[in-house]
C-alpha cells in the first residue's frame, strides 16, 4: 500500500516520454486558473450592480457626545506666517555650505 508521502513523492513530470504528466498538468492548471478568474469577474461584477447609484453624504449633524465630531484649529486663531523670501533655498543651501 502506497503512503500519501511516496504518492507525493513519485516523479510523475516526465523524465522519459512514456507517462509524463507536466503537459497535462500544466494544461488542467491553466484551465483551472482561468475558471476562477471568471468566476471572480462574475462575481464582483454582481457586487458591483448591487452598489447604489450614489451614497449619502457623510456631512450629517453630529452627536453632540462624540470627541471626533469637531475640528480643532491648527493655527488657534493666529494669522499664518509667511517664510522670508530672502532666505537661501533648499539647493542654495547645499551649494553654499
Amino acid at each position: 500500500m502506497l503512503t500519501t508521502a511516496q504518492v507525493l513523492a513519485e516523479n510523475n513530470f516526465g523524465d522519459t516520454r512514456t507517462g509524463g504528466l507536466a503537459g497535462p498538468m500544466g494544461l488542467f492548471l491553466i484551465v483551472l486558473l482561468a475558471i476562477v478568474t471568471v468566476l471572480l469577474i462574475r462575481n464582483m461584477n454582481a457586487r458591483l450592480r448591487r452598489l447604489p447609484d450614489r451614497f449619502p453624504q457623510q456631512g450629517g449633524p453630529a452627536e453632540p457626545g462624540r470627541t471626533d465630531a469637531s475640528v480643532a484649529d491648527p493655527t488657534d486663531g493666529t494669522a499664518a506666517q509667511d517664510s522670508p523670501t530672502d532666505g537661501p533655498n533648499g539647493s542654495q543651501q547645499r551649494r553654499n555650505g
